[in-house]
């Protein structure tokens, strides 16, 4: 992805782990936080995998169970189709 082509909300949705784990070049990073400072919807995502990552070692390292890992898995899925539309 370049810095230069302005970021949708797709690629914000694909780069946010990357970005939270310090794993963007300086170009990808500006133009992530370029997008994420004008599009409400994505500051909302970043700030709740943020949250998800800060909550994440609570977990201890155990298995989601299979209906809350389904449900979480299906409420990205319909966050992302939203997102798309």
């Amino acid at each position: 992805m370049n810095a230069h082509v302005p970021y949708v909300c797709r690629d914000i949705v694909d780069l946010v782990t990357e970005y939270l784990d310090g794993g963007l070049s300086r170009n990808e990073r500006l133009g992530f936080e370029r997008h994420v400072a004008i599009c409400p919807p994505c500051r909302a995502h970043l700030s709740q995998m943020r949250r998800v990552v800060r909550a994440a070692p609570a977990l201890g390292g155990e298995e989601l169970p299979s209906p809350l890992r389904d449900e979480l898995l299906r409420a990205f899925a319909d966050w992302r189709v939203e997102q798309e539309s």
